[in-house]
């Protein structure tokens, strides 16, 4: 058996009505389009959504963007920034929201590679990049998960 050699079973797939064949078949003449018109006519379909001319729907309609409900709880955090905060301090979520470093609706803080870090901090509790944490190691600093 070849992929050429595959047919239907005999008598599952009824032929097509022939239209246009004479008042006889009951689609003779205008093959079941009705008189004149759009329609009737060959390719006389309009697009999805079509509404006769008048504005449609999806233009009708205010745009509303997609804005993320997870944005405003995530805060990235510069070494940099971290360098700036009077000694001692721990780096917690706790600590950088009472110095005013992140807002109080964070609940997740990520520490970034970015600028350079010469004190020793006491990292707890945060998300730390690779970079930023050798950085914190390299200054006599730990992270604790």
């Amino acid at each position: 058996m070849r992929m050429n050699d595959l047919k239907p079973v005999s008598g599952s797939r009824p032929a097509g009505r022939r239209v246009g064949r004479g008042i006889g078949s009951a689609l003779g003449k205008t093959c079941g389009k009705g008189h004149k018109g759009q329609k009737a006519r060959a390719g006389g379909f309009h697009k999805v959504g079509f509404e006769g001319g008048q504005m449609p729907l999806q233009r009708r309609l205010p745009k509303t963007g997609f804005t993320s409900h997870k944005k405003s709880f995530s805060v990235e955090v510069r070494l940099s920034e971290l360098a700036r905060l009077p000694l001692p301090f721990a780096v917690s979520l706790e600590g950088l929201k009472a110095a005013n470093l992140i807002p109080k609706t964070a609940k997740h803080v990520k520490i970034i590679d970015s600028g350079i870090i010469s004190v020793p901090v006491a990292v707890s509790g945060l998300k730390v990049t690779p970079g930023a944490k050798a950085k914190i190691e390299a200054a006599g600093g730990k992270i604790e998960v």
